[in-house]
Formats: structure tokens, sequence, C-alpha cells
């Protein structure tokens, strides 16, 4: 009879054994669908390499989950209709797991379509990791669960950039420039109100939003923000629209200290940096000088592709899969989401939370500065010379906003 017992428990442990690395070995798909041609192509194309090669360096024995993560791009060329074209490829073609950031246009429009795929499709379900997406809306009143948001969201980064610009006494007379689309349009509202409770002693000298991607000489904003007497630029502008309005910036000879969401994004701090020395500021989770294994990681990137590793919330997407995996038993897309929900685990910024109630990442955030590098701050940007260095950092609980997401949950 002790025998048997004693034979019953080991058959237990091994089951148990067995089950907790259930998925150990299996290779997870995922699906890029991201703007992969057309003027933000070298934002999207530099995001596909991050997740290959993170995909990569943290696969099998790597991460606790003991998967293999494997990574294709598919070109929605950016835009909210080709994007959900693509998403049918993706599922046609297998995919269980599809990941996108650049554009929130795009992201809501691929959010409504996998939350409409699962209600009709049960047991093929579709979950969705949005790495750079900043609508509010995605995790206000269109969340929905297969979402997960892994950056920080318009309105936590401009909570964190107005307290910091509340303390810069030289802004005065600001200008906003922003794209002509959902995120631009939510730095602007998002500003305004940040300024008026925080510096109600400062202005708005002038407003502008541009078509995203179209505009290829900036010369006529410019004008009008060196006519409006703005000592200040503030902009949520990304890739190409970014990179053309600093050139723009430098050829009119204007040195006004920006106050930017992407300046680090791909070809702007080469642009940047032939503008000589510019007051330039940055809300983002990161900088450009990380220790341990994300120094390591930019280093082996810039080394091996000639281009600069800077969306980390990539990194914190492969930890927040391999962890819910193991924690799951499987990858099962559904069974991950449950898994992911709420789940606290160690990311680039130390202690990070995917928020239950909105799927939102709870994280820190940074404000940066453009400057020389030096022996504190060596990381050389696009090796231009220069690079983002920290000047303050808010913690996660102080840029967390709360949300007004209605989680509608299967069963």
């Amino acid at each position: 009879m002790k025998f048997a017992f004693r034979m019953a428990a080991v058959a237990a442990a091994a089951l148990c054994v067995g089950s907790a690395f259930a998925q150990k070995g299996e290779t997870v798909k995922i699906a890029m669908l991201e703007g992969l041609s057309g003027p933000m192509a070298n934002v999207g194309q530099n995001q596909l390499k991050n997740w290959q090669f993170l995909a990569q360096r943290l696969n099998g024995a790597k991460n606790v989950a003991g998967v293999n993560f494997e990574v294709v791009g598919m070109d929605s060329k950016g835009s909210p209709q080709e994007v959900q074209n693509t998403l049918k490829a993706a599922i046609d073609q297998g995919y269980r797991y599809v990941v996108q950031g650049n554009g929130s246009g795009a992201a809501l429009a691929l959010a409504d379509a996998v939350a409409k795929h699962n209600e009709r499709n049960p047991g093929k379900e579709v979950v969705y990791l949005n790495y750079s997406a900043v609508d509010p809306s995605l995790t206000n009143e269109k969340c929905s669960y297969a979402h997960f948001r892994l950056d920080a969201d318009t309105s936590m980064k401009m909570e964190a950039l107005t307290s910091f610009m509340k303390d810069q006494p030289k802004v005065k007379k600001v200008y906003l420039i922003n794209q002509n689309y959902s995120h631009g349009h939510q730095v602007a509202k998002y500003f305004k109100e940040g300024l008026a409770r925080k510096r109600p002693d400062a202005t708005i000298a002038g407003e502008d939003l541009h078509p995203i991607g179209q505009v290829k000489d900036f010369a006529p904003y410019v004008a009008k923000i060196k006519q409006s007497g703005a000592d200040t630029i503030v902009t949520g502008n990304w890739g190409q629209d970014m990179t053309l309005l600093v050139k723009a910036l430098n050829e009119a000879g204007m040195k006004l200290p920006i106050y930017s969401y992407y300046a680090g994004v791909s070809g702007t701090p080469t642009a940047l940096a032939a503008g000589g020395e510019v007051e330039v500021y940055q809300i983002a989770y990161n900088h450009s000088n990380y220790p341990g294994e994300l120094g390591a990681i930019m280093t082996e990137f810039q080394k091996k592709f000639g281009e600069d590793f800077y969306t980390f919330s990539i990194y914190n997407g492969i930890i927040l899969l391999s962890e819910a995996m193991a924690k799951a038993k499987s990858t099962d897309p559904m069974k991950v989401a449950a898994a992911m929900e709420g789940l606290k685990f160690k990311g680039f910024n130390g202690d990070s939370e995917m928020r239950k109630s909105d799927h939102q990442m709870q994280q820190g955030l940074y404000i940066s500065k453009w400057q020389k590098v030096d022996k504190k701050y060596p990381y050389n940007v696009e090796n231009t010379g220069y690079t983002f260095a920290p000047v303050k950092y808010i913690e996660a609980y102080v840029a967390s906003t709360p949300t007004s997401c209605q989680m509608k949950r299967p069963g």
C-alpha cells in the first residue's frame, strides 16, 4: 500500500513537471503587420529587425517558457484598410499572434478586426500585441480583450512631459505641430490640458496639423512657427515627418527647444546632429544609455545592422509572452491572454505590470535630453556623436492614468 502511494505521488509529480513544460520546444509564430513600404518604411523595417533579433536572442532555453519565437513581417503599408487584409492573410497562414505599432489609425482598425474575428471563430482566436500605437482610446472606450498595449499611451506621456515643462521657465510661447490623425490630435489635446493646469502663464503661439507621411517640404510650416514668435516646439511627429521637420528647421537656422515623443526614431537623430547644438527633449519609456542586458542588446544590434535598437517595448513583448506561456503551461492564445492579464514581470525598466482592467502596460517613463556623448553617457546614436541622456525618471505609479475601459471578456 505504501509502495502504491509512493508510486502515485511520483506519477503526480512527473505529471506536474510535464505540464509545467507542456509548451517547451513549441514554435510560436508571430506576424508583424506593419508599414514595411511607403514613407514610414524605415521605421517599420527597423522594428521588424528588432523583433527578429530579439526572438532569436531569447529563444528556447533563453526564455522561461522554453518556446521558440518566429517573427515574419507582412506589409500593411501602414493603412487602416490594408492592415485588415493583412490580418486575414496572416490568419489564413496559421498565425495566432500578431504585433503592430506604427499608426494609431491602423491599430484601432486592427484591434477591431481581431475582436470581430475572435467572436466569430471560437477556438481560432488571435492575440494582438500593440508595441507603439498610443491613442488612449485603445485602452479606454475602445478597449478589447485580445489587445495588449506595451507602450505608454499619449495621456501618460503628456502628463509626464508637461510636469517636466512646468519647471522650465524659458517655456512661454509654444507652437504645436502634429500629424493629422488620431495620435497627433491626442498629443495636441493632452498638451493643452496639461499646460492649462500646470503653466497657465504660458500660451499656445500657434498650431498645425499636417497630412501624415505626405509632406515633402516643411519650410512653409517652419515659416509659420517663426512668424508666431514661439520660443518652444511640441510635437508628436515620428518617422519621415519628424526627420523632415528637423531638416526644415535646420535650413531656416531655427534652434528652438523641441519637446518630442519620437526624436530618437530612425533618421531623425542624424538630422538633429546636422543642425549642430540644439535643445531637444524626448518623453519615452527609455533612453539611449542602458546598462546590463539592454545595453548589450543595443550595442550588438547596432554592430550587426548599423542601426539603433530603440523600440524597447518589443523586449517587454517577448518577456511578457514567455512569462504568460509558462504560467498558462500553453501557447494557446486565449490561455496566454488570460495569463497576461495582471501579470507582473521584470521588464527593461524593472517592475512592470500588464494592468488587468484595460491591458495597458504600467511602467516608468524617462525624460531624456539630446547631448554629445561623454564618459557617463557613451552610446553613439546613429553614429552622430550625440546621444539621448536621461534627465528625469517618472515612476510607474506617477505615470499611470485611470481608465474608462469596460472590458468584455470571453465566456
